[in-house]
């Protein structure tokens, strides 16, 4: 017999719910649906948000990248998950798990920074009112996602590198649904640890870090609107933010949840079954809110679809 290759690993097999043929079938029309729901709102978000002029403002052009941020994060693991959850063949190749892994982490960690910087506009039109045309000036927002695209891609591909260079000494069971980093790392032979510190200080950096920046964002927020003498200049206040407060609430949650909780030796499907959940419901769930708390949204969906329907 010839020894196993101690380095190379041409594909992995994503081992998911393979073991569960019932729940696979249950969940494909359900995680279709949801994915189905992710496209149309979050692209409805980004079109209304671009064909309005009203919403031309930093607000609505940082909650269009919100939103494309939505769809490329579930895109990258979605429609592949949906192919294994009725195929027997639940295989990726090196390459193409590489590639999944750093988008994954590319998306994720741009929109903790994103999310850190839609709470630093609020902050701005909230309590810089005069000044707040020019200190979130059209050039500034560009620049601000810009650099939270870049920054999550740069420390994406420095993870993923370091990650994928590693020996598997044949290993190539991956017991998760994607090529999610940490599973993939269980499967690795060689020194784990500069991989391990990497995204230790990056998790440091992109959750810790940009919550307590929203937290003082909104308590500062919260100062001055208790200080506005007009309950209707309160309300419009807190109803500009309270959309953005809940998706940040949403999405750091889950986070929080899955990362934080102690871990188990042995991985159990209901563990599997959540996160797979909430990959799939948080981005559904953002256009949602945004138009459901926003009137501003609501307005101009309207007022968008009657101008197609005249047109027609």
């Amino acid at each position: 017999m010839e020894p196993v290759n101690s380095t190379e690993v041409s594909e992995f097999f994503l081992k998911g719910f393979s073991g569960y043929p019932a729940l696979e079938h249950l969940l494909f029309p359900l995680c279709s649906a949801m994915y189905l729901v992710t496209l149309l709102g979050n692209t409805g978000i980004v079109a209304v948000s671009v064909l309005d002029a009203r919403l031309h403002t930093p607000m609505y052009f940082f909650l269009g990248n919100l939103s494309i941020l939505d769809i490329c994060y579930t895109s990258t693991f979605v429609p592949l998950m949906l192919v294994h959850l009725l195929s027997a063949q639940k295989t990726i190749s090196f390459l193409g798990c590489a590639l999944q892994m750093c988008l994954s982490l590319s998306t994720g960690s741009t929109e903790c920074l994103l999310l850190a910087i839609m709470a630093y506009d609020r902050y701005l039109a909230i309590c810089r009112p005069l000044r707040y045309p020019v200190l979130m000036s059209h050039r500034l927002c560009w620049l601000l996602a810009g650099a939270a695209w870049v920054l999550g891609l740069c420390k994406s591909v420095t993870e993923t590198v370091i990650a994928m260079r590693l020996p598997f000494c044949g290993h190539r069971v991956v017991s998760h649904f994607t090529c999610e980093i940490l599973a993939v790392l269980k499967l690795a032979c060689g020194d784990t640890s500069i991989s391990e510190v990497f995204l230790l200080v990056g998790a440091i950096l992109l959750l810790p870090v940009p919550l307590a920046f929203i937290c003082l964002s909104y308590t500062l927020i919260l100062a001055t609107t208790l200080r506005v003498p007009s309950a209707a200049g309160r309300h419009k206040a807190f109803s500009t933010c309270s959309a953005h407060l809940a998706v940040v609430m949403l999405f750091y949650g889950t986070v929080i949840f899955m990362y934080m909780k102690p871990k188990s030796k042995e991985a159990h499907i209901s563990d599997e079954v959540f996160t797979v959940l909430y990959a799939v419901v948080t981005p559904m769930l953002n256009p949602v809110i945004y138009s459901l708390r926003n009137k501003e949204v609501k307005e101009a969906a309207r007022k968008v679809w009657g101008r197609i329907q005249t047109s027609r």
